[in-house]
């Protein structure tokens, strides 16, 4: 299974040259985006062994700061690249997608995979309670915007940038917390033996010099991919007749992860419930504390702010799945039939953002 799904990312990487070929031979940007999302998805997991194998050669506590660093990079890069072009529906949208996705998708996903082969699984609720109430904290630090301008209308719009700001360096100063929490003074909740993380994961035997020349190769692949994926957007949207917030919500957030989203799934399959949670709800917390701060930091830096007030729909996502997961994370057990309910919470959720 872990060879087959390996064959199959390394068909996935023709696509990489396909949309700067396809805009140099007049492609439609249909194509052209969906060529990028299928080129970005091997190197985001190229990315991710690169990182797993640099996190296992510097050590347990150096690697899991560097996992926790650039464990969302991809993703990352594409919001950057999106913010450049000021499309922050599309970035906003993409961190709200990547966020459900890793609540609902990811997890309800490892419970279904993980739940048809044993019947009841188990994990370490303190750990993930711990990651849920960040969640929590995050849902209601993106409501406060969208509350702030629903109160005071336009009047809003004066101090806007400066509220986002403060929320971002409040959550950024949470997530630092967060990983004094994970990786100093709780650390036996998060981290394996770093033998059992190799095996689980399936980390090639790659050189330091290996490693770090395929992360920066990649990097540079996503960087360029990305730039073609966020240049189609607009025309795609429009010739696909859907808004750019389910790009972002479903399709944008779905490539990012993509690779991230199937080591969860196949460690809920070998029984490892509490590696397959730590990497959804991990990516989930890391999304909302870290991504989208340095979002703001960024858009300011480079003249398109971000305030942070997403729409309705997003912050009612953002909500519904942080309430569930409340539910499914305090219990320390799971079954397929959770999963399945999380499942079918994200499409709802998925459909409503294609109608809207």
């Amino acid at each position: 299974m872990k060879l087959s799904f390996e064959n199959i990312l390394n068909i996935f990487l023709v696509f990489v040259p396909l949309p700067i070929l396809g805009s140099y031979l007049g492609w439609s940007p249909a194509i052209i985006f969906f060529t990028a999302c299928l080129g970005i998805v091997p190197l985001a997991g190229l990315m991710g062994k690169s990182t797993e194998i640099l996190g296992d050669r510097v050590g347990a506590g150096a690697g899991a700061l560097l996992n926790a660093t650039f464990g969302n990079a991809c993703e990352l890069i594409i919001a950057i690249a999106a913010l450049r072009h000021n499309l922050i529906d599309v970035v906003e949208a993409s961190l709200t997608g990547s966020i459900i996705g890793n609540v609902l998708l990811v997890l309800g996903g490892a419970m279904v995979v993980g739940g048809c082969k044993y019947q009841t699984q188990y994990f370490n609720r303190t750990a993930a309670s711990t990651s849920a109430t960040l969640l929590a904290l995050a849902a209601i630090s993106l409501t406060v915007p969208a509350v702030f301008h629903f109160s005071l209308g336009a009047k809003a719009n004066v101090n806007a940038n400066s509220l986002a700001m403060v929320i971002a360096v409040i959550l950024f100063i949470t997530y630092i917390l967060s990983l004094v929490f994970t990786l100093k003074t709780h650390k036996q909740l998060y981290i394996q033996a770093d033998s059992e993380v190799e095996e689980d994961l399936g980390v090639p035997d790659w050189s330091i010099r290996t490693a770090v020349i395929v992360l920066l190769a990649c990097t540079v692949g996503v960087a360029v991919l990305s730039e073609y994926l966020v240049h189609a957007v607009e025309e795609t949207a429009t010739s696909l007749g859907v808004s750019h917030i389910f790009i972002g919500v479903v399709l944008v957030a779905i490539v990012g992860n993509a690779a991230e989203h199937s080591t969860a799934l196949l460690m809920a399959r070998k029984n490892k419930m509490d590696l397959a949670i730590n990497i959804a709800l991990g990516s989930g917390s890391q999304i909302a504390l870290l991504v989208a701060p340095l979002m703001v930091f960024i858009g300011a830096a480079i003249g398109h702010p971000m305030d942070l007030c997403f729409s309705l729909v997003e912050l009612l996502a953002i909500i519904v799945s942080v309430i569930i997961l409340a539910f499914v994370a305090t219990d320390g057990e799971c079954n397929w039939l959770e999963g399945a309910q999380l499942l079918a919470v994200y499409g709802i959720l998925a459909a409503a953002f294609y109608f809207s």
